[in-house]
């Protein structure tokens, strides 16, 4: 993992590469399943971008991060630049339009989801694609549509 960090009047941005997810398969060794077969073909739930970002707010964990944007690729990595803001800077506690992110309640936002590359992966949207998650999330869907209301059936 290579990082390097840019200073921005109070924020910073972060870079980093990710490769592929291999199977937990030591050696290689796929037991018994065909040699063939590989073992890099598992997709993770969440994409690079998203996995990049929770992996930056673990690592620096003064910042909040605001978001991620794409800046290239090649046969190995893909490269991200990831926007993380420090929030017990006087600038951005000055800032009207960042210090909404001073906040305690905005601490880890990458992580639970809130950022935009990691609500991606929760499956939000609207239209006829996103059925599974009305009512704000897949637990609110799943609930709506399994609790009996004897209101009902009285």
């Amino acid at each position: 993992k290579q990082w390097y960090q840019r200073r921005v009047r109070g924020s910073s941005l972060l870079c980093w590469r990710r490769g592929g997810r291999p199977r937990k398969h030591r050696h290689g060794k796929t037991n018994g399943r065909p040699s063939k077969m590989g073992i890099y073909q598992r997709k993770h739930a969440k994409s690079l971008q998203a996995l990049g970002e929770i992996r930056v707010g673990r690592k620096f964990q003064s910042l909040n991060v605001l978001g991620s944007y794409w800046v290239g690729q090649d046969r190995i990595y893909k490269y991200y630049e990831v926007i993380a803001v420090k929030r017990s800077s006087e600038s951005i506690k000055n800032d009207k339009d960042l210090n909404w992110l001073c906040r305690p309640v905005h601490k880890h936002r990458e992580a639970r989801g809130l950022t935009g590359a990691t609500k991606k992966s929760r499956g939000l949207g609207k239209g006829i694609r996103f059925n599974q998650t009305i009512g704000g999330s897949r637990a609110a869907a799943y609930k709506r549509r399994n609790i009996i209301r004897m209101k009902n059936f009285r």
